[in-house]
């Protein structure tokens, strides 16, 4: 699959950004836009320590719920019992498109974990692995209604999840670091 497949605001972003911080600043709102969603935001996590956050987010609207975590959290023990979607991504897995979360098999995702912590309906749990490793979850979603995903959206997702990896692990590297000192 090639990058000029993307939307020239997408290839502009990625090829322009001087850091992570400025990537991701720019992308999530575009991708957000560009797959008419509610919401988008990107988990990121130390794969070694298990120490995440979401420093980046965007919402179509103020009534829309924000998911944002400035401070790095250890990942609770049983989130992979708990969240089938994050125990795929864990094992490295092709990233998900669910298209309704009330008729999705449970072997792939927990209806109600969802609902209690996401509230969404609809979403695509992008997987950022980097050797072997998940590094974070890039998560666009649609609260109130199903959502078929394009087989465009999902090649466009596919190509930016490849494009964004080295700049999700340096990020993750880096605030680790700083955040260690």
């Amino acid at each position: 699959m090639s990058t000029q497949l993307l939307p020239p605001a997408f290839t502009d972003l990625l090829t322009a950004a001087q850091t992570p911080e400025a990537l991701f600043f720019g992308l999530i709102p575009a991708l957000g836009k560009f797959l008419a969603c509610d919401r988008c935001f990107l988990y990121l996590r130390e794969p070694e320590t298990r120490w995440g956050r979401v420093p980046f987010y965007w919402v179509r609207g103020a009534a829309i719920p924000v998911v944002y975590d400035p401070l790095w959290k250890l990942e609770p023990d049983n989130l992979a019992e708990q969240d089938p979607m994050f125990a795929a991504a864990l094992r490295t897995e092709p990233s998900l498109y669910i298209d309704d979360v009330e008729t999705t098999n449970p072997q792939i995702l927990n209806q109600q974990f969802e609902r209690e912590n996401f509230g969404h309906r609809a979403l695509i749990h992008g997987h950022l692995c980097h050797e072997g490793q998940l590094w974070g979850v890039l998560q666009p979603c649609v609260l109130d209604r199903p959502r078929v995903w394009t087989t465009v959206e999902q090649q466009t997702i596919e190509q930016i999840l490849t494009a964004i990896v080295p700049a999700a692990v340096e990020y993750v590297k880096a605030a680790r670091l700083e955040a260690a000192n």
